[in-house]
């Protein structure tokens, strides 16, 4: 959620979006996807297409809107669902159940670090594909190299 963290995350991930999928909007689990989401969005405000962001909630609250997706999400959008970290999947299973629900196309998954542990297989199984910017190998690597 810092400056300098949004400011190379935003570029980094609308590049990612734009060489992989055509999409609307990008989103996904509060509260990890909300900060990259909102980075991509705004990245992408000066272009010919911006896209638009989105938050699914986690449960509908009993009170405002009521709804799980909220922000300027349309039925019908494509959208590709944003992760901080995956793991195991399940987030941004549970996210591209709740945009279907109400109406979204879901185009695939981006990730900013894929931890390998069977999460991008899980969502691939699923039928979306899935890029990350980054792996947890290719950190470790880094972090050993600069050790040496």
């Amino acid at each position: 959620m810092s400056p300098d963290g949004l400011a190379l995350i935003g570029p980094l991930g609308l590049e990612t979006v734009r060489k992989f999928w055509n999409v609307d909007a990008v989103g996904g689990l509060t509260l990890g996807a909300d900060p990259i989401s909102y980075a991509i969005a705004m990245a992408s405000a000066s272009t010919a297409t911006p896209l638009r962001a989105f938050t699914v909630r986690k449960e509908a609250k009993s009170h405002g809107t009521g709804q799980l997706v909220e922000g300027p999400f349309m039925p019908g959008d494509a959208v590709v669902i944003i992760e901080d970290v995956i793991t195991t999947g399940g987030s941004a299973l549970r996210a591209i159940t709740a945009i279907e629900a109400a109406g979204g196309r879901v185009q695939g998954v981006l990730a900013l670090v894929d931890r390998e542990e069977g999460g991008r297989e899980a969502i691939e199984e699923a039928g979306f594909p899935v890029q990350s910017l980054t792996r947890a190998s290719e950190i470790i690597a880094m972090m050993n190299s600069t050790v040496a």
